[in-house]
């Protein structure tokens, strides 16, 4: 099946990572490889990129548009909280840069039996991952009105979420919650009419904080970049596109943490070499797309490009 899917901040987020062509880099989500390929075809044959992806079809897909791939470029079918493990693997103790585009990508959403679209009747899904146990319709189904609640409320920041769980409480009672418009006729009946005239699709929040839940997409990436910021080299550098508030804001907090000083003895002259931050942010404020990147792929409005840089080994 083919798919059309337009990278954001394609070319702005592999320039924000300087590629030096003999270095090594990560995509960290390789979706259809728009960065992956543009960062290729910055490396000589001396670099090599290694491209991850979940998804068991993102992969294939890859496989079989750009067969065959070039020596210097790795597919690697793994989540990229794995990262750290599936790189010393393959003889990789450090990396020159790592690019996270986050989110799901556009031919997750469009093909509709993957259930992460509220626009498509289909079973509850959203796995990422194919291969793992949990989707969206056990979550529905089975997890408790408390549990409910707090990923409505933490990884969807819905307003609504009691009376939108209450209404699943009661519908699943009766028989199972099996797809996703039966969910969004659950959530309709769970926001009041005047709310669900403004403020876009009514099913929105809590479609998203139901896919978050599914893949555990916040744990995963907080324990990724972590492991990404260990095996940066100096002068490597971190690039992480964001399209959902938690998301940047993880980010936001990991990127403050590494690059400042941390519990520095008050009235200290002088701030010794060993007490001075190993990174330091490439952008105060986060990088967004252009007016026309967001006339041109509506999918790009709320994207926002966070980087890092490992600072360079001073000479003694």
């Amino acid at each position: 099946m083919e798919f059309t899917h337009e990278t954001v901040l394609l070319h702005t987020a592999a320039n924000e990572l300087n590629i030096k062509p003999d270095g090594i880099y990560v995509d960290a989500t390789l979706g259809r490889a728009g960065h992956s390929r543009l960062i290729l075809s910055q490396l000589s044959e001396r670099g090599h990129l290694y491209s991850f992806d979940q998804d068991a079809e993102a992969i294939s897909e890859v496989e079989r548009k750009f067969s065959p791939l070039p020596d210097n470029w790795t597919l690697i079918k793994d989540n990229f909280r794995d990262m750290t493990n599936s790189l010393a693997e393959r003889g990789v103790t450090g990396v020159d840069g790592v690019l996270y585009d986050l989110g799901v990508s556009s031919p997750q959403f469009d093909e509709s039996q993957r259930g992460f679209s509220y626009r498509f009747d289909a079973p509850l899904d959203m796995r990422m991952d194919q291969s793992q146990e949990l989707t969206a319709k056990i979550i529905v189904n089975e997890w408790s009105f408390n549990e409910l609640l707090r990923i409505f409320n933490r990884y969807g920041e819905e307003k609504f979420a009691k009376p939108i769980a209450r209404q699943i409480e009661r519908a699943r009672a009766e028989k199972p919650i099996e797809t996703t418009f039966e969910l969004v006729d659950l959530i309709k009946a769970g926001i009041p009419a005047a709310a669900r005239r403004t403020g876009g699709h009514p099913a929105k929040k809590v479609f998203q904080a139901l896919r978050v839940a599914v893949n555990d997409e916040l744990g995963a990436l907080e324990e990724s970049l972590g492991e990404a910021l260990k095996i940066l080299n100096p002068g490597g550098r971190i690039a992480v596109i964001t399209f959902q508030s938690l998301e940047d804001r993880l980010v936001k907090v990991m990127f403050r943490d590494a690059s400042s000083v941390q519990d520095v003895p008050r009235g200290l002259p002088v701030l010794p070499k060993d007490m001075k931050p190993d990174f330091h942010l490439v952008n105060r404020k986060p990088i967004l797309p252009s007016d026309q990147e967001v006339e041109n792929n509506h999918r790009s409005h709320s994207a926002k490009l966070r980087v890092i840089e490992r600072n360079a080994e001073e000479a003694d």
